[in-house]
């Protein structure tokens, strides 16, 4: 694991807020994208408090190499030798961020794609500060948007929001696959407590509904944010797999339905 870190000044006059944002960005051949996303991240770190992790799973397109080449950013970067997946990719950043970060600080997991806007990061803290212990940035309450995704992704998302919604009913929660969550450090820690290298196993884009139902054990406060989805700033082709991912979210069902509660509270 290699990993490349730079401190940029505070902005002059700057007001940040308490705790840092550690802001996750799992990324699989996004040298195109992340350049832009990670100058939209330090001008949100001109009024934040901003850590980024770029988990680099394995890509063949210089994708960490790229992260040079914007700066006023504290950014890290850690790498996969070989693609393992989203599911790893994101664990690996959320393991990461819990060796270093303090309880007051917050993480945030974006797509790495430049199709979510860092300027929410402002709105999630304010939900955590308000007492909510998972923020996820919704595209399915008053304000969100999805209009500029392609029409499979547009019909899975919300296929798999009814679906969770009628089976899992977990309270607070309208968008289930949304990759783009804030969540309290205290919680991820004691999760990973109890699950360790389990925590995250699903390798592809059901990772983000396993670990929701995951953290539900430790009977979290979940709120939503609208969230304007910018599909039309994606650079690349899709990653995700329609017929793929639809089977992992059904093996994902019968696993949670099979799979006993932990033996003890969290």
């Amino acid at each position: 694991m290699a990993v490349d870190e730079r401190q940029a000044p505070a902005a002059p006059g700057a007001i940040r807020t308490r705790g840092r944002a550690h802001v996750v960005l799992p990324a699989y051949n996004e040298a195109a994208s992340l350049p832009p996303l990670l100058r939209r991240l330090a001008e949100v770190g001109r009024t934040e408090e901003v850590a980024v992790w770029v988990v680099d799973d394995g890509s063949s397109d210089g994708t960490a190499d790229v992260v040079a080449e914007v700066g006023g950013l504290d950014v890290h970067v850690v790498r996969h030798p070989e693609n393992l997946g989203l599911g790893q990719a994101v664990q690996t950043g959320l393991r990461s961020v819990l060796a270093v970060a303090e309880d007051d600080d917050l993480v945030v997991v974006m797509d790495a794609d430049d199709t979510h806007d860092p300027a929410l990061i402002a709105a999630l803290r304010a939900e955590i500060a308000a007492g909510a212990d998972v923020v996820i940035c919704s595209r399915f309450v008053e304000g969100g948007d999805d209009a500029t995704a392609p029409a499979f992704r547009r019909v899975l998302s919300r296929g798999a929001a009814v679906l969770f919604r009628q089976v899992l009913r977990v309270d607070g929660v309208r968008d289930f696959t949304s990759g783009f969550r804030a969540y309290r450090v205290s919680l991820l820690d004691r999760a990973a407590g109890h699950w360790g290298e389990r925590l995250v196993e699903e390798r592809g884009f059901a990772c983000m509904v396993e670990l929701l139902l995951k953290l539900r054990h430790c009977r979290p406060v979940i709120a939503e944010v609208p969230l304007r989805l910018r599909y039309d700033r994606k650079r690349g082709p899709s990653k995700l797999r329609l017929w793929r991912t639809v089977a992992q979210y059904l093996k994902l069902l019968v696993r949670d339905r099979l799979a006993p509660a932990p033996y003890r509270p969290l």
